[in-house]
């Protein structure tokens, strides 16, 4: 946890940018709680999850203002499970489920933030919208009630090299830039969330206010009970 607050603060300073400018999501999937507890004694409050139930089980068992973000794809018959629980959806990548988060934030009487997730790099394996796409889905989903946009998402490549996905980074920012232009009512561009633990400190070089760390913080994942998970490919979504 130091070593990764000490690499924002580095990169902060390098870009230019102040350390408040960019909040640290500690990606806890898989974690028993023990471990979220450690890290929260170490100053962490914002928690990342990729599957919903695994959030609704470790929400009683955890401090009450810990800000939890679902990161991981999101099913449409989960909405009306996780809707009220979080601080923000990151990952809401069609007009379909940002429907259904709407009528469940309608009928709770709440209000979701949410992020559109954008598959900037185009792979076949990862959720989100692709580029050319993402206006006309931020201006639809913008008239729903109950939910509000506040940025863009990506998860970018796995690289053996951070440098690469620099690209991937900066066309985020682009798009988020070229939308705020638009003054789109309920749609806030003040969110870019990119970024893991292989390559955080370029995303944040490249304008990323949110980083997903996991491995960073927590050490490597031990899937060998996961046989469904493919280890490189859950590495790839939200370390």
């Amino acid at each position: 946890m130091a070593l990764v607050e000490q690499n924002i603060e580095d990169a902060c300073r390098k870009a230019g940018r102040k350390r408040q400018e960019v909040s640290l999501i500690a990606v806890s999937k898989t974690m028993p709680v023990s471990l979220l507890k450690e890290a929260y004694d170490a100053g962490a409050r914002d928690f990342g999850e990729n599957k919903v139930q695994e959030l609704l089980d470790k929400i009683p068992q955890l401090p009450k203002d810990i800000r939890w973000h679902l990161i991981g794809h999101l099913q449409r018959n989960k909405v009306k499970s996780i809707v009220g629980k979080t601080a923000l959806i990151h990952s809401v990548d069609s007009l379909r489920l940002a429907e259904e988060i709407s009528r469940e934030a309608v009928k709770q009487q709440v209000d979701t933030d949410i992020l559109i997730e954008v598959n900037v790099a185009e792979e076949e394996s990862k959720f989100g919208v692709h580029l050319p796409d993402a206006l006309a889905l931020v201006q639809q989903i913008a008239l729903l009630p109950g939910v509000h946009i506040q940025g863009l998402m990506t998860v970018a490549p796995y690289v053996e090299n951070e440098e690469e996905n620099s690209i991937i980074f900066r066309k985020l920012k682009e798009l988020s830039v070229d939308i705020a232009k638009k003054n789109i009512d309920n749609v806030n561009m003040n969110i870019l969330s990119m970024g893991m633990t292989g390559d955080y400190m370029t995303a944040i070089r490249e304008g990323a206010t949110c980083v997903r760390v996991g491995t960073g913080i927590f050490g490597r994942r031990d899937y060998t009970k996961r046989q469904s998970e493919q280890p490189q490919t859950a590495e790839r979504h939200g370390i």
